[in-house]
């Protein structure tokens, strides 16, 4: 039997949607408000879920305390706060849109949690436009 258990977190961040290689008018065309060259921030709404078998000694799928401190660790103190496109080396050269940024999340909790484990990745940039990255 397989159980997804889930657990909310939330970051508050700073970005600026462009590409260096397009010119103005293009990246206003494309991206809009997310283009403004002062940048502006979301407050971001995060679901991590691990679906896993449950373990027959502790009645769990990952111990939730275990699930917080990777989240903490890995996004909200690398991302909280930050200006995705300066601070955060991850965006370095990626254009941090909703999608490569559910993908990074991804990325930074995925080897951290066990093998066996599968993990989905869900990130509200506003309350009505979210994301879901289930790897693969």
């Amino acid at each position: 039997m397989r159980v997804t258990v889930n657990r909310k977190a939330h970051f508050n961040a700073a970005h600026r949607l462009y590409r260096n290689d397009w010119s103005d008018k293009k990246n206003e065309a494309v991206f809009g408000k997310c283009n403004n060259p002062n940048f502006h921030g979301h407050n971001y709404e995060l679901i991590v879920s691990v679906t896993g078998a449950i373990d027959p000694e502790t009645g769990y799928v990952i111990d939730m305390k275990v699930l917080k401190d990777i989240i903490k660790s890995e996004v909200e103190d690398a991302f909280d706060h930050k200006n995705l496109n300066l601070d955060v080396p991850d965006f370095k050269d990626l254009n941090p849109t909703a999608e490569n940024i559910v993908v990074v999340i991804y990325n930074k909790i995925k080897p951290k949690l066990k093998a066996n484990l599968d993990l989905t990745i869900t990130l509200y940039e506003t309350p009505r436009n979210f994301v879901i990255y289930p790897g693969k």
